[in-house]
């Protein structure tokens, strides 16, 4: 069976389809969740290496891939200058292809005219377009540096015969009360829950429902009812705490027994 937050990985969709921005996106193969068997998820894990990790219990149960190297840290002299995240072995053609993988929350701010650079995290300092630079001009030619083709052939792998991809699942958010219908060339498939300033949610309308603030490591979860769940009132008073830090929590809402919805509160 899937737990909840390997569901809320595998159930989240590319940000992208096919090449965009010149990177190919990794097309994620089927899982059996009927036979599959998911090993403890590490809690002290930073939630990108969580994802790591899910990652990687997956390939390993598929037929469509061998894994080959895991967070293979690539060295010049004792200083470590970047990580290789996977490389796996297609088995129907024998073809390597070398997986970089990315799990973001990134709200859509429609005040900034450059659509790619609409993307960020809520606290405003992590950018996809940045991200998206990075995994191309610097994660992708790691492995053809001196430092990454010598670690590689140490393993018998020629870096001239691989494949670059990446797996870069994302959950995005939409403005509150917004009706943004395209978000090309991006995958309109990952506006999951939108967001809103603190004064917007001190209102009347929210008054009624409940609510959960989830620790990171649950943020790729669907909202469930198996959770500590606080009035209005309550959150209030644990958001304005936030928003004096500059903190953007992510929220869940609980409408009724059957209807749930995710959203940030911004401090900006």
């Amino acid at each position: 069976m899937l737990n909840q937050k390997i569901n809320g990985f595998l159930n989240t969709p590319p940000l992208w389809i096919n090449e965009q921005f010149g990177i190919q996106q990794f097309v994620f193969p089927h899982i059996d969740s009927n036979t599959f068997k998911a090993l403890p998820i590490p809690s002290n894990r930073r939630l990108g290496h969580q994802m790591e990790f899910v990652f990687k219990q997956l390939i390993d149960h598929c037929d469509t891939y061998e894994l080959v190297l895991y967070n293979l840290p690539i060295k010049d002299e004792k200083r470590t200058i970047g990580e290789i995240d996977f490389i796996l072995r297609e088995a129907a053609l024998q073809k390597l292809l070398h997986i970089e993988l990315t799990y973001k929350f990134y709200i859509i701010n429609p005040e900034i005219s450059e659509p790619i650079h609409r993307l960020m995290g809520p606290n405003r300092r992590d950018m996809f377009f940045t991200k998206m630079e990075k995994i191309k001009n610097q994660q992708f030619s790691l492995l053809h540096s001196p430092e990454g083709a010598a670690a590689l052939e140490a393993l018998e792998i020629d870096h001239k015969n691989i494949h670059h991809k990446a797996c870069f699942k994302a959950q995005l958010f939409i403005p509150f009360r917004s009706d943004m219908a395209t978000i090309r060339p991006l995958n309109t498939a990952c506006i999951i829950g939108y967001w809103l300033r603190f004064d917007a949610f001190n209102s009347a309308e929210f008054a009624a429902y409940r609510f959960y603030i989830p620790i990171k490591t649950e943020w790729p979860m669907a909202p469930h009812s198996k959770v500590q769940w606080t009035s209005h009132f309550e959150v209030l008073m644990d958001l304005n705490l936030r928003m004096l830090r500059e903190n953007a929590p992510m929220l869940w809402i609980k409408k009724n027994d059957t209807t749930f919805e995710k959203c940030f509160v911004v401090w900006w």
